[in-house]
């Protein structure tokens, strides 16, 4: 991943959350998704979770959003939700 200018957070290992887990049924996407998602991000935003980041991107041709917080202690980056940006977060 890695990207210039972005937080040192950015590189650690993700952990993915159940939410999301759950989402990735719902929403039709699989962890290599994630991935993907997360290494081809355009953007990246404080969400209004404080803590949580949200990561801009695209997935089959359309404009989807990654919620992500960072666990310091752990040095992990947690994967909370992923959604097409249309449909907002849940």
């Amino acid at each position: 991943m890695g990207r210039r200018g972005w937080p040192d957070w950015w590189n650690w290992e993700l952990e993915l959350s159940s939410h999301l887990l759950k989402r990735m049924v719902d929403r039709r996407f699989t962890e290599v998704d994630v991935r993907r998602m997360l290494h081809v991000a355009i953007r990246l935003r404080r969400d209004i979770e404080p803590g949580r980041w949200v990561a801009v991107t695209r997935h089959r041709r359309a404009r989807w959003e990654v919620i992500v917080e960072p666990d310091a202690d752990a040095q992990m980056l947690v994967v909370i939700t992923a959604y097409p940006a249309e449909q907002g977060s849940s």
